[in-house]
């Protein structure tokens, strides 16, 4: 399949208009959820782009695949109706009534659909000014991963969410609106569980290495704020098998 460049040189030129990027600043990655689904024809191009995102240092692409689309008759073979909750649950946060594909939400506050580059790259540099929380995420030498937060300057209250993904996935897709299309995609996401509570204490947690089902792997934990879904910091990590 042909890779359209076209996302990545207009990608590329933002980019080039951004200030030091949050990891070269020594903080969070600035996080950016993409909402889409094998099943939608409107979908490629915003997948195509997030790839794009997933290769730049300070971002952390994620691609959630919602279920919604299965009923037309292509049944995605990502989709999980925890990930078509949590762009629900965004919906309420952003007051609207209705969910849509492909939508990206950066940084758990602003949101456009997925497709508009412009409109994406306005996003996240709005999104990367944002104050946010230093997190580290490593694997510890039994194998195990380690999650650090040092102490916030005030009392919060977010959850700890960890997320897996393949880093590279691609699907010869027979029916529905995109049937006969080859479809390639970038850190998708295929599990997403809470650790528990941060009250902005400085906390430690050790656990077992995340069970994945890819070479080609990682994790990252969200945190996530209960009051405004604000994401407060992030950390991602690639996961050897």
């Amino acid at each position: 399949m042909k890779i359209n460049t076209i996302p990545a040189l207009i990608l590329f030129g933002w980019l080039a208009l951004f200030p030091q990027s949050p990891a070269q600043a020594g903080t969070s990655p600035t996080v950016v959820e993409l909402f889409t689904s094998e099943g939608c024809s409107s979908c490629p191009p915003a997948e195509a782009l997030l790839r794009d995102l997933a290769d730049q240092p300070g971002i952390l692409a994620l691609e959630f695949h919602v279920d919604y689309w299965d009923y037309i008759g292509w049944p995605d073979p990502y989709a999980d109706p925890k990930f078509t909750q949590r762009q629900r649950d965004y919906a309420t946060l952003f007051g609207s009534r209705t969910i849509y594909t492909p939508q990206m939400v950066f940084q758990g506050v602003y949101e456009t659909p997925g497709s508009r580059t412009s409109s994406v790259m306005q996003k996240i540099k709005e999104a990367s000014a944002l104050p946010q929380i230093p997190v580290a995420l490593a694997m510890t030498t039994d194998n195990q991963i380690e999650l650090r937060i040092d102490a916030a300057s005030q009392g919060v209250d977010a959850e700890l969410l960890l997320v897996t993904y393949d880093d590279y996935r691609e699907t010869k897709v027979t029916r529905g609106e995109n049937a006969g299309k080859f479809l390639t995609h970038r850190h998708v996401v295929r599990s997403m569980e809470s650790l528990g509570s941060w009250n902005g204490d400085a906390i430690q947690i050790v656990r077992e290495r995340p069970a994945t089902i890819s070479d080609r792997a990682g994790c990252a934990v969200l945190v996530q704020s209960r009051y405004d879904g604000r994401i407060l910091g992030a950390a991602s990590l690639t996961l050897d098998q």
